[in-house]
């Protein structure tokens, strides 16, 4: 075939109109077309016998037989400009048009969106699909799109567990984050931390609380949480000025991160040109936090020795790129550190706020949780000094709590995005690679088929009609799928057991230490804005009160 395939050749005159070389279609008036769908099928790749037998004409000796395949069915999806119309009339509030699009073509659907609506992304609503994907398909599901060229310099590369592609490279970062940091010993290693951190917040919510009416509770979590992880993060020798500092970089890197993202949509060549100045900013951004976060680093590398907890930058500093045969340099581990304290930090302080939100609206589940509290620490304590981590285990109210609050309000409504190693196919139609898949978690822990009326909040639906727990909830999505405020899969989030206990204990003693009430009666305003995570629209405020028996 390649001897009739030049660009500088004029076309072969198959039909003989200029001179005959062949004509196996004849020539003239009367050619005709027929043997040439041997040729097309044999292409293919298929066993096509050319045996030749004489009938009325030079026939095939054996007749061909051709499969058709059906043409393959993307998801379906509205056209480009619906959609804009739909974003307009919104307020640009995707989610609703995304609710739209589910009850119009059914649980998974495209949806094309970016400059030159080109690349298409898939989305998943139903939890019976997404574990089919993620679960029963994991390793197929497990890859993430190719970071933008903003992405790749807020991410050094994309050298984070999070965005990494599926490979050597993110089973190392994985790896190391469980097994050194994660696994329970570690966990437990860091009580300390946790309490010297849990007695911070404490002190602070009184001395508030004595001072004025209303405590404005999200700034309290974010920086108890997020000293917990900088304690984590960089050894306990870290103090309160410069736990200020690390956070202060780190708010302004979140807020900024943001206002990168529309360079992506621009062709790469122009990006550095229309947006100068921001490229700029981020350049400058990036230099601080290396400069706020390198000394912490390098002062790790003189204490390994000398402290017996083991601080997750101390990991970093060994490790080998599988491919490369090279150690991690200074802004690849800045950025996995990086990486440790955000994805730890909003998540956990805006769950703490929903639930304490939820508790604070309906007085009746805060009080049957201080009872559950109470007995058990006055069981467990002849002298009733405080809540111990031990404790936590004997509360099933409490850990129903905490699970009705993550299905009620997951800090995200989507999963990060996946896309396939492989072409594959997912409830009849194709999922092609590269293209991205979104699962919408919001939906999966509101659907009326799993969750009985889905829109209340009511702890009592994890629990047996004893009281107790009922078979331990499978919040990972390994048995199946109700709700995923952690993932699922093989990228399931690695520290979704640290980030529930870290949510039992600060709830427990938050109930345990104050009697909550809102600033407006039962007035408490559940309405929901995006962020870094879902937040509330109006963050809460409540009056406390220090419990009586408790010690000061």
């Amino acid at each position: 075939i390649g001897s009739y395939q030049s660009d500088d050749t004029e076309a072969f005159d198959i039909i003989g109109n200029k001179e005959i070389k062949m004509m196996p279609f004849g020539a003239g008036r009367r050619s005709t077309l027929w043997l040439i769908w041997s040729d097309i099928f044999s292409g293919s790749g298929n066993n096509v016998d050319l045996s030749e037998k004489l009938e009325f004409i030079v026939t095939m000796k054996n007749p061909l037989c051709a499969h058709i395949r059906p043409r393959k069915k993307f998801p379906p999806g509205p056209f480009a400009f619906s959609v804009i119309t739909g974003l307009l009339r919104a307020n640009a509030d995707i989610e609703l048009i995304l609710r739209d699009l589910k009850t119009k073509y059914g649980p998974i659907f495209n949806l094309r969106i970016g400059i030159g609506f080109r690349r298409p992304s898939i989305f998943v609503a139903s939890h019976s699909l997404a574990y089919q994907a993620l679960v029963q398909q994991g390793a197929v599901f497990s890859d993430r799109p190719k970071a933008a060229q903003t992405s790749v310099s807020l991410q050094s590369c994309r050298f984070n567990i999070s965005s990494a592609p599926y490979g050597p490279s993110w089973r190392l970062l994985r790896r190391n984050m469980v097994s050194e940091i994660l696994h329970p010993s570690r966990i437990k290693s860091y009580s300390k931390v946790r309490s010297r951190v849990l007695t911070i917040l404490i002190q602070q919510l009184r001395s508030d609380s004595a001072a004025t009416e209303g405590i404005r509770l999200i700034d309290h979590f974010h920086y108890a949480t997020f000293y917990l992880l900088v304690l984590m993060c960089f050894g306990e020798n870290i103090d309160e000025a410069q736990v200020k500092r690390i956070n202060d970089v780190q708010r302004r890197w979140i807020q900024s991160a943001g206002r990168f993202i529309n360079l992506s949509f621009f062709p790469r060549s122009l990006q550095k040109i229309i947006h100068r100045k921001k490229w700029k900013e981020l350049l400058q951004l990036i230099q601080e936090q290396e400069c706020v976060f390198v000394p912490l680093i390098e002062a790790r590398m003189k204490a390994k020795t000398e402290e017996d907890v083991v601080a997750y930058a101390d990991t970093l500093l060994n490790l080998e790129f599988p491919e490369k045969k090279r150690k991690f340099n200074q802004g690849e581990i800045v950025s996995l550190c990086s990486e440790f304290l955000t994805a730890g930090t909003d998540t956990t302080a805006t769950s703490l706020q929903w639930i304490m939100a939820n508790l604070v609206k309906y007085p009746s589940i805060q009080e049957k949780l201080y009872q559950e509290i109470s007995e058990i620490v006055s069981r467990e304590n002849s002298k009733p000094d405080g809540l111990k981590e031990e404790d936590l285990e004997k509360m099933p109210y409490l850990k129903a709590v905490i699970l009705e609050g993550l299905r009620r309000h997951p800090p995200g409504h989507f999963l990060q995005p996946h896309t396939v190693t492989e072409e594959v196919e997912l409830n009849g139609y194709v999922i092609p690679k590269d293209v991205a898949v979104n699962f919408m978690v919001a939906d999966m822990g509101l659907d009326p088929q799993v969750w009985e009326n889905p829109l209340d909040f009511n702890p009592d639906r994890f629990l047996s009609a004893g009281g107790h727990d009922k078979e331990v909830f499978d919040i990972t999505g390994v048995r199946e799928i109700k709700m995923m405020p952690f993932g699922a899969g093989r990228r399931v989030c690695p520290g979704y057991g640290l980030a529930m206990l870290h949510l039992e204990h600060i709830v427990a003693n938050l109930i345990w230490h104050f009697e909550w009430k809102a600033v407006d009666g039962n007035n408490v305003d559940l309405s929901e804005k995006l962020e870094f995570t879902v937040m509330m629209k109006n963050p809460l405020c409540a009056r406390i009160r220090p419990r009586v028996n408790q010690p000061t």
